[in-house]
């Protein structure tokens, strides 16, 4: 038991050490109320057809509302919008007064001021572990002229200014 435990936190340290872009997930539950989370388990996964995927831990409040949903919106988060990240990973349960949003031709929730928004029909759902892997095929896109938000080691921060230009 101690050997689990002690590899389940090198396992968190190592994950949480791992650089990865910040997303907010986003969906509407059956009765038309809009629901969403911060992500960093995303991940493109096809350009033929144009697929992305990402996981929601099994306890969250808003499992059910993304297990029924036909889809759901993938927003990648710019360096304006630290707020709208720490506001969507809390238990607060008006998450969607913090952000700017309206309702998509396809009947998703959209942050209107992200840096990437990615439309996606649910394709697959998959069990693994204490998560569910969600599957998406992208069937509406936009991009912003933004600059990108970054998760490490649990703190979020632009790109830093050093860093290499396009």
């Amino acid at each position: 038991m101690t050997e689990t435990i002690n590899k389940v936190n090198i396992f968190k340290q190592i994950m949480g050490e791992y650089p990865t872009g910040v997303t907010i997930v986003t969906t509407m539950d059956a009765e038309g109320t809009p629901a969403g989370l911060t992500v960093n388990s995303f991940a493109s996964v096809s350009l033929d057809p144009l697929i992305v995927l990402w996981s929601i831990d099994k306890k969250v409040s808003s499992l059910n509302a993304f297990m029924e949903a036909e889809g759901f919106a993938v927003h990648t988060l710019a360096t304006d919008q630290i707020d709208a990240c720490w506001a969507f990973a809390g238990k607060e349960a008006d998450r969607f007064s913090k952000v700017n949003w309206k309702v998509s031709e396809n009947g998703l929730p959209v942050i209107t001021d992200s840096l990437g928004t990615l439309e996606c029909k649910m394709i697959q759902q998959i069990d693994a572990g204490d998560h569910v892997i969600l599957l998406g095929e992208i069937i509406e896109l936009k991009k912003a002229d933004k600059n990108p938000l970054l998760y490490y080691n649990r703190n979020i921060a632009p790109i830093p200014a050093n860093w290499p230009e396009k």
